[in-house]
């Protein structure tokens, strides 16, 4: 912690680099899981957005729009997550981990997306596929910060 340096007084600043363990990884990975989290809130504006309107029609393309474009930024995001896991080598179970990631979010989500269209369930499935995508994410995350130790 930093204290008594000029427009500090009273304040500290507290460094990343000072946590380690559990608390470490949870304070340098919470910021990943945000990117998911923006996701769900923009996913439940998208929904609330189509009041009075059809999900075929153009309102349903305007409102799901962020949430779609955050969605393919999360596909490549995952992508690249498998291409640094294949040259980092760092084991078998991180590398299919993120082969799982890069299914879930490119193949899956939008599969389960259009397929609602014709049946709410395929809805559930991609909202329920979204949380296990942020699951993953984590551990892979999580797991990372352990083999630093």
């Amino acid at each position: 912690m930093i204290g008594n340096e000029p427009g500090t007084a009273g304040h500290e600043k507290v460094l990343a680099s000072r946590f380690t363990g559990v608390r470490g990884i949870a304070f340098r990975g919470y910021h990943w899981l945000l990117l998911g989290v923006v996701q769900i809130f923009l996913a439940g504006l998208g929904v609330f957005s189509l009041q009075d309107q059809t999900l075929g029609g153009a309102g349903g393309d305007t409102a799901f729009a962020p949430h779609r474009a955050v969605g393919f930024t999360m596909g490549g995001v995952a992508l690249l997550i498998l291409v640094l896991a294949v040259i980092a080598r760092p084991g078998a179970r991180a590398i299919t981990g993120s082969a799982v990631l890069v299914l879930l979010t490119l193949v899956m989500q939008s599969l389960l997306a259009g397929l609602a269209d014709d049946h709410a369930v395929y809805g559930g499935l991609h909202a329920f596929d979204g949380l296990l995508i942020l699951g993953i994410a984590a551990y892979l995350y999580a797991r990372s910060r352990q083999r630093e130790s």
